[in-house]
């Protein structure tokens, strides 16, 4: 039997440990510090949510798609000797993949530290013990109201509610984190009724999805329904909601980037570069490798990946949040990384520049208003 089809527990044995602090140290000089990875295992859904294109009534099971087990091992291989510590496993479900435990089991046992996003339907007491088996470090479950109504009519997942509220108690027992996922839609008139409904499922935390009418890439995570279109001002104000909670519940988005985004609406230039595909990037079901989610071409296969790939063109087309979120806060690390290679070269001047910035520092601000939900990962 393959080394790769052990079991989540044999896996554990195995673990090889992050650097820790020096480490750490080290990757930020270096580039600018660790990356993550969207790995995207499948594109199956057992939802049907209005405004997402995984969508059961929009993708039927004909077309499904599942990454191998050995060739998902290998790609995440690959991540790690390019710098990626952070591995986020979403679909379509993830948990419909047949072997999550052991994807898990390989990128938690190299050191990474290995994110689940899910709708929460599959979470059982044994799965859950299972995920913290395997390695897993943090859930984010999706919810799209502030009433269990009206999220289980759109994801048409009758009872899902209750589910999570058991799944979150059970998540907490055993040490592993778990955040909502809230996609700024229609179905939500009140943003002030989240952080109660939110806290009676058991979260206590929420990062907010913006919303997505079209993607150009392979990923379907985005709908022309009018659930999620706005017009600018509309999704100005609806920013400004979001910010408010902040106040009430741990919002994981940084006000910061918020704030990028309604400029962004507001067509002003933007201060803060999208790290994707340069520290960030999106891996597909057929280990097509992409900067993002949005763009149109992958940059190419896994297996042909190597440093002259990268891309970092300072990139501001879109206002996914997965990307736009970590690239404000992820923006002091490679300023550093740019500052070193500046005093390396013995350009002082442009070292100086490069550090002592109002990005520099509304970063650094970025990172504290989220290191106790970082520092959970």
């Amino acid at each position: 039997m393959s080394r790769h089809s052990t079991s989540p527990e044999a896996s554990l044995r195995h673990v090889q440990r992050p650097a820790g602090s020096l480490g750490l140290i080290r990757q930020v000089l270096a580039d600018g510090g660790p990356g993550f990875c969207q790995f995207a295992i499948n594109n199956a859904c057992n939802a049907g949510c209005d405004f997402c294109s995984f969508n059961l009534d929009i993708l039927p099971r004909k077309d499904w798609s599942f990454a191998p087990l050995e060739k998902s091992i290998a790609a995440i291989d690959i991540l790690l000797g390019h710098g990626v510590r952070y591995l986020v496993l979403t679909g379509g479900e993830p948990m419909l993949h047949p072997d999550l435990y052991g994807i898990i089991g390989h990128a938690a046992g190299r050191g990474m530290a290995v994110i689940l996003v899910t709708n929460g339907s599959r979470l059982t007491e044994d799965g859950i013990r299972t995920l913290k088996e395997s390695g897993v470090s943090s859930v984010i479950i999706s919810i799209d109201a502030a009433s269990a109504a009206k999220h289980e009519e759109n994801r048409k997942l009758p009872n899902v509610c209750e589910r999570i509220k058991k799944a979150n108690a059970l998540l907490k027992a055993h040490r592993i984190q778990c955040t909502a996922s809230v996609t700024m839609s229609r179905l939500i008139d009140d943003y002030g009724a989240l952080p109660p409904f939110l806290k009676s499922l058991g979260f206590d935390s929420v990062t907010f999805s913006y919303p997505l009418t079209t993607l150009r890439s392979s990923f379907l995570g985005h709908a022309d329904s009018p659930l999620v279109s706005y017009d600018p001002e509309e999704l100005h104000r609806t920013f400004d909601e979001v910010k408010k909670l902040k106040r009430r519940i741990h919002v994981v988005n940084p006000t910061a980037s918020i704030e990028e985004m309604q400029r962004f609406l507001r067509k002003e230039p933007q201060r803060f570069p999208c790290l994707g595909g340069f520290k960030y990037f999106y891996l597909d079901w057929n280990f097509l490798l992409w900067r993002c989610h949005f763009w149109e071409t992958p940059i190419c296969s896994i297996f042909d990946f190597d440093d002259s790939r990268r891309i970092r063109d300072g990139c501001t087309r879109c206002m996914i949040d997965c990307y736009r979120d970590a690239s404000v806060m992820q923006h002091v690390g490679v300023a550093v990384a740019d500052a070193t290679m500046h005093l390396r070269k013995g350009r002082a001047g442009a070292a100086v520049k490069a550090l002592f910035n109002r990005e520099v520092l509304d970063s650094l601000k970025s990172v504290v208003e989220g290191k106790a939900w970082i520092n959970r990962i």
